[in-house]
């Protein structure tokens, strides 16, 4: 099967991770939309698994965990009832970052229930070596997901953040945040050092999701058409940003703050292990 040079291949994958749309990228290289496609779903694999693999015994000691709002196809309102259910409509992308090393230790997408919640901590609980301390919003979620995970082995603390909408949403206010008025903290498990309990981290990665995937952009029709591509995009981004981006702050990648590599990857050690990745697949087949 005739392959895309690797070294096109990591020009392509870093324009996915810089927020290119699949249309602006093939016509910026010349590649067809399909064999983008194609790169997409086969990098997205070999990043997920790898870091499954590898984000394991960690060492995290302060965790930040948050919920980032997208679609899939259509906004929920909008999915005709008889494709309720289909991969289609509001996605959630649930994520836990360290506040020491800003590593990105899990993500999940899928839905805002106690259900996903329970599956996304767990998953959590499981790259963890030992006791950490978590901050997570007001969402009552967390609650049914962090009993399930830890037992009430956790130093577990909820900040609350209560907005101000300042008259009608309409004009050109509709889109911008309200004003924050006040925030309080509830003490849900263990003994949280309250100087210590914040999603600042968490928030600031939501933005840099929705800067750094096009399907996050708002107001745009560059939203994911399958969730599968959605799941392959954000494998993808997080690989790039935990072991091949330079955190600004911490002058090494998350990855290496994290004890998880001792280089800095760039995108063409991530096409070699997506290539390896390839040609195992293909020897078990």
């Amino acid at each position: 099967m005739n392959k895309l040079p690797s070294e096109k291949r990591a020009q392509i994958l870093n324009m996915m991770v810089e927020g290119m749309s699949i249309r602006s990228i093939a016509r910026m290289t010349g590649a067809s939309k399909n064999t983008i496609v194609k790169l997409l779903a086969d990098a997205g694999r070999a990043c997920a698994d790898y870091q499954d693999e590898h984000l394991r015994g960690l060492k995290s000691k302060r965790l930040q965990l948050d919920e980032i709002w997208s679609f899939i196809g259509a906004k929920e309102k909008n999915v005709p009832k008889d494709q309720k259910g289909q991969g289609r409509g509001d996605a959630w992308t649930w994520t836990a970052i360290d506040a020491d090393s800003k590593l990105i230790v899990s993500w999940l997408v899928g839905d805002r229930s106690g259900e996903t919640a329970r599956v996304f901590v767990c998953d959590l609980a499981e790259r963890l070596s030992h006791r950490v301390q978590v901050t997570t919003d007001g969402h009552k979620a967390y609650l049914e997901g962090m009993d399930a995970a830890f037992a009430g082995e956790v130093d577990y603390a909820m900040l609350e953040k209560v907005y101000h909408e300042e008259g009608s949403q309409r004009g050109p206010r509709r889109y911008s945040p309200g004003r924050m008025v006040r925030s309080f903290t509830t003490c849900c498990s263990g003994n949280p050092d309250k100087a210590h309990i914040s999603t600042s981290y968490a928030e600031r990665q939501n933005l840099n999701i929705r800067m750094g995937l096009r399907r996050f952009t708002r107001l745009t029709n560059a939203f994911s058409k399958k969730v599968e591509n959605h799941v392959h995009a954000l494998s993808i981004y997080f690989m790039h940003y935990n072991f091949a981006r330079i955190h600004q702050t911490l002058r090494v990648s998350p990855a290496m703050a994290a004890g998880v590599t001792d280089k800095l990857w760039s995108m063409e050690d991530v096409v070699r292990m997506v290539e390896a990745y390839e040609n195992k697949t293909e020897s078990m087949n």
